[in-house]
């Protein structure tokens, strides 16, 4: 007996248009700028802690009352999404929007999303969001790499990627000026 997945089910989805504009963008920015600033951790909530080897950027964390639009228009994008490419159950917000900011040398090696262990997760993380916010001719470097070296995909700004989160993945190095994303994880039980 061959399983096969659909023929409709992705793991990877480039939005084809923005889902911000330019104006949206700098509100965002705005709102990342104004939260605690803190360096990123690597390796969860769990067991977090600074690696530079593996990680140089500064985070913020977006409370849901500060932009409620915001997360509302992602949270329809994230359904509709899910319903037409990745397919999986019970999809939520499950966590606050993560506003990040890659200066030049900054980047984040290979990793996953969502934790070997699900009993971690509940909701399991299943996809994982990165919205640029920046306009691309801010910072060179710094495309998010999916899967494979030079699988590479450079969104403009206010475009999103959504991929599965055990996807493997990195941002290259950002080789000149500052690359300012919004990023997000959609949860929901564990698979099946």
């Amino acid at each position: 007996m061959i399983i096969t997945e659909p023929s409709w089910k992705s793991l990877v989805v480039e939005t084809t248009t923005p889902i911000f504009t330019k104006e949206q963008c700098q509100l965002i920015i705005a709102a990342g700028q104004s939260e605690p600033k803190q360096q990123a951790e690597v390796g969860g909530s769990h067991k977090g802690a600074v690696d530079t080897k593996t990680r140089t950027s500064h985070i913020s964390w977006i409370p849901f009352n500060k932009m409620p639009e915001m997360y509302k228009a992602i949270e329809q994008i994230m359904l509709k999404t899910n319903g037409n490419h990745f397919g999986f159950d019970g999809m939520r917000i499950t966590e606050p929007a993560q506003y990040t900011e890659y200066p030049s040398g900054g980047f984040y090696d290979w990793h996953i999303d969502s934790d070997i262990n699900c009993k971690h997760q509940p909701p399991v993380r299943k996809i994982s969001m990165t919205c640029l916010l920046s306009d691309e001719s801010e910072f060179e470097g710094g495309g998010l790499e999916l899967m494979s070296d030079g699988n590479i995909v450079k969104p403009k700004q206010g475009q999103a990627i959504f991929f599965a989160s055990f996807i493997r993945h990195r941002v290259i190095p950002i080789t000149k000026g500052i690359r300012k994303s919004l990023v997000m994880w959609f949860g929901g039980p564990s698979f099946k």
